[in-house]
């Protein structure tokens, strides 16, 4: 565990909180209080106590990224020089249309999230930006065809 994590026990009340939120992150106090069946200081309090552990880390929003412009996405598999990971995390992150990054295990180091408003964007952020980095060693491009959308609360 690392330092900056805390140990955090959650009961049902807590998970169903949570999942209410994954289905409406808009639902007020009262509505999830009501949709938990406990109380609206009780819902309040847990809400907080979340939060500070950080097991709710932000509010986001669910969006259409063809309506938004960036129809296209790809998922970027990427090797770097060995032992180079932590100095090249920050340089990936600020690529251009990064929504999403992780660090993997296997064949690739990170796995990358990009969305592009068109294919040359796309193939300008990994022919150029991505493959200026000279910690960079390899990437594998997988277009993604389709993003079904995922139930609420899906995942």
């Amino acid at each position: 565990m690392r330092s900056d994590e805390q140990d955090v026990q959650l009961d049902a009340v807590d998970h169903r909180l949570v999942q209410a939120l994954r289905a409406d992150g808009r639902a007020s106090v009262n509505e999830l209080a009501k949709q938990v069946n406990v109380s609206r200081a009780t819902a309040y309090q847990r809400l907080g106590r979340l939060r500070e552990a950080g097991v709710i880390r932000r509010f986001t929003v669910d969006v259409d990224h063809h309506k938004l412009g960036l129809p296209i996405a790809a998922l970027v598999l990427v090797n770097v020089v060995q032992h180079s990971w932590r100095d090249v995390a920050e340089q990936l992150r600020r690529l251009p249309g990064v929504e999403w990054m992780a660090l993997s295990s296997g064949t690739f180091d990170y796995v990358l999230l990009v969305r592009a408003p068109n294919i040359e964007h796309l193939r300008d952020v990994i022919l150029g930006d991505l493959q200026s980095i000279p910690e960079i060693r390899s990437s594998q491009t997988l277009v993604l065809l389709d993003e079904p959308p995922l139930e609420a609360g899906g995942a």
